[in-house]
């Protein structure tokens, strides 16, 4: 698999504070925005493959309703993971 165990657990490590916090909200969506820039990869080439386009189109709308509710609990931690991650502000 393209995400081994330390490669995941240095994300979380690294946005949610410890690499046994696989459960913040950081970490999540750290980790559904790797995934969904390796599909999008995957996608530039094999532009037919539409289980992988529901499966990245899911995980889009998985890390932006995180994002929603990281707004409304904690603007200030939604801002940091927006900058972190290089993300557009998608809540207006």
């Amino acid at each position: 698999m393209y995400l081994s165990k330390e490669y995941k657990a240095g994300i979380f490590e690294e946005f949610a504070g410890s690499a046994v916090n696989t459960g913040s909200t950081e970490g999540q969506v750290a980790l559904f925005t790797k995934r969904i820039a390796h599909l999008t990869e995957h996608l530039k080439k094999n532009r037919k493959d539409f289980n992988t386009q529901r499966s990245l189109q899911m995980l889009v709308g998985k890390r932006r309703s995180l994002l929603a509710y990281l707004y409304k609990k904690d603007i200030n931690r939604y801002r940091a993971i927006i900058k972190g991650l290089g993300l557009r502000d998608i809540i207006k």
